[in-house]
């Protein structure tokens, strides 16, 4: 008589391989997304304000740290915002 094995069968090997090949994917999928997290975050419409020459911001408003305005604009932004 013939005894079937103990093993694991070949279902699970087959379901386990597939599983982990889908945790792979997601995790290339979120590591490559979260290269993008801080992109943008230096731009002057994202800060609140708008480029503009350096006499030209109004009251109220200041220079800020923006990195997209041409020289020799400047981020002119609303203080005390946020």
């Amino acid at each position: 008589m013939f005894k079937k094995g103990q093993g694991i069968s070949i279902n699970v090997i087959v379901i386990a391989a597939i599983a982990l090949l889908v945790l792979v994917i997601l995790a290339i999928l979120v590591l490559t997304a979260g290269k993008n997290v801080n992109e943008g975050k230096d731009k002057c419409i994202v800060l609140g304000g708008t480029c503009k020459a350096y006499n030209e911001c109004g009251a109220g408003q200041e220079i800020a740290d923006a990195t997209d305005c041409v020289s020799p604009q400047v981020c002119c932004a609303v203080v005390g915002l946020g």
